[in-house]
């Protein structure tokens, strides 16, 4: 039964692609201009030729490296700053202005305002740690927030560690909010840190390659890189989670 309702979902789903990828064809002949529409036939004939040239990969994998670079950086400080927020109320208030002024701050005045202070070959790094760092944060400190009080006491009157506390009952608190936050912010990231690369046009990036084709008005190609940009974008997401669960379950809280 299980199998079957599995099997039904990834059919709707290939329906529901087929039948936007038609509406796109019909988009496309409606409007009859290729710079302003390019059909799906074009966009994939484009897609691949850019697939047999070294660029293609030499940007896909600049572009990967410094926005995972960002998050690997924000998941490792947003968890850690999180923690000892937790433990110590003062770290929280101290850092509470911070990230909400991360918050609410515009990307694109962050990029502006990094490009003075940094190199634009680091500036993706920057942008993506500044969109998964708050997310990672909140979450963690919600995570460790929600730990029931009633285990706490048990492990009071037996006499826990404070490993022991933690791997039992802080860490199945924190495993829920830290998936969301992973599932917030990894899109989040990966698409601010393509915008930044637009603006900052660092070499062996896919921004560049973006900016590079709309100024010489190839709307294919254009189409192409967004296409292979949202392939990668799943596939990031997809590893990392996985990542996540694999390292859950080898702490037996998956």
């Amino acid at each position: 039964m299980q199998i079957s309702t599995i099997c039904r979902n990834r059919i709707y789903r290939v329906l529901a692609v087929v039948f936007w990828v038609l509406v796109w064809q019909l988009v496309s002949m409606a409007v009859n201009s290729p710079i302003l529409v390019a059909s799906p036939a074009r966009t994939f004939l484009a897609l691949a030729e850019l697939g047999q040239t070294a660029a293609f990969y030499q940007a896909i994998l600049g572009s990967l490296g410094r926005i995972c670079l960002g998050f690997t950086l924000a998941l490792a400080l947003g968890l850690m700053l999180g923690a000892l927020s937790f433990v110590w109320k003062w770290v929280n208030v101290l850092l509470q202005p911070i990230v909400s002024v991360i918050k609410a701050t515009p990307v694109a005045s962050f990029v502006i305002l990094a490009l003075i202070w940094i190199t634009s070959t680091n500036l993706s790094v920057f942008i993506s740690f500044l969109m998964v760092f708050p997310i990672v944060y909140q979450n963690t400190l919600a995570g460790l927030g929600s730990a029931d009080k009633k285990l706490l006491e048990m492990a009071d009157v037996f006499r826990f560690s404070h490993r022991a506390r933690i791997r039992a009952i802080y860490l199945p608190a924190a495993y829920p909010h830290l998936l969301t936050a992973a599932k917030l912010s990894l899109g989040m990231c990966w698409k601010a840190g393509i915008a930044a690369e637009i603006i900052g046009q660092p070499r062996n990036s896919i921004g560049a390659q973006l900016n590079q084709a709309k100024l010489f008005f190839n709307t294919p190609e254009l189409f192409a890189w967004t296409i292979a940009i949202i392939v990668v974008s799943v596939a990031f997401e997809r590893l990392v989670m996985v990542g996540i669960h694999a390292l859950m379950r080898r702490t037996g809280h998956a």
